[in-house]
């Protein structure tokens, strides 16, 4: 499967950013989707998931009440709206997907947010 993320860059805090996550080749039997980021120095975090089918999802504390996750079952895309940003937002951006147990990860885009 490959992953292609899009929709990163620069934004003032307080701004919104929307991700999107495309999924072509082997998609057959995704079941988890994911946004990670990782800042400079600290190590990968999980922000949030969304289970393809049923559309369950969960947040990082950090997120919650700002980022919304969603996803397009047709398009095999996924999506994260971020709201309210913060400069701790400031990182490169994965989206994950996980098919019968294994991960597949994107090249990842980078969201800076300045003060």
């Amino acid at each position: 499967v490959r992953l292609v993320e899009s929709g990163g860059g620069l934004v003032q805090a307080g701004g919104s950013l929307r991700l999107s996550c495309a999924a072509s080749g082997s998609t057959f039997g995704i079941n988890i989707m994911g946004w990670y980021r990782q800042a400079p120095g600290k190590q990968r975090e999980l922000v949030a998931q969304i289970t393809r089918d049923d559309g369950t999802t969960n947040y990082a504390d950090s997120v919650k009440g700002r980022f919304t996750i969603s996803r397009d079952k047709a398009r095999n895309t996924m999506y994260l709206q971020m709201n309210s940003l913060k400069p701790e937002d400031t990182a490169v951006y994965y989206c994950k997907v996980v098919i019968q147990g294994y991960g597949s990860w994107g090249q990842g885009t980078q969201v800076t947010v300045s003060s």
